[in-house]
């Protein structure tokens, strides 16, 4: 069965940094494009950054330039989020989720990734 568990949410503060990982069970890690997202209370879920398997090309979105950073270690079949400069609007459910090979066109489609997983919480508050 094919499995996505994420971990490394925590209460931070404002400025801090965490990492999460996605780490695979069931199947290959290094097949898959793995992206990240994120809901946060009232919002809709949105595309944070995504990974492919086949020429390592990444996507950002605007708001995680520059403050985070995707990597992958197919070793592991586990795939990081390092999320830096950490303020209160990123507080949210953060979720990774994987399509075949390459990141889905457009990357943020959500329809178009096959497995989710459950989510790990990161509070950002002082």
């Amino acid at each position: 069965q094919v499995q996505l568990v994420e971990s490394g949410g925590d209460l931070v503060q404002p400025g801090g940094s965490l990492r999460l990982s996605c780490a695979a069970s069931g199947f290959t890690l290094e097949n898959y494009a793995i992206g990240w997202f994120r809901q946060a209370p009232g919002k809709k879920r949105e595309g944070i950054s995504c990974i492919s398997s086949s020429d390592g090309s990444l996507y950002y979105a605007d708001f995680a330039k520059g403050r985070f950073t995707i990597s992958r270690d197919n070793a592991r079949d586990t795939v990081y989020l390092q999320m830096n400069s950490l303020n209160l609007e990123d507080t949210a459910v953060y979720y990774c989720a994987a399509a075949p090979w390459r990141c889905p066109a457009p990357w943020r489609h959500e329809r178009l990734y096959d497995s989710w997983g459950q989510g790990t919480q990161v509070t950002v508050s002082s």
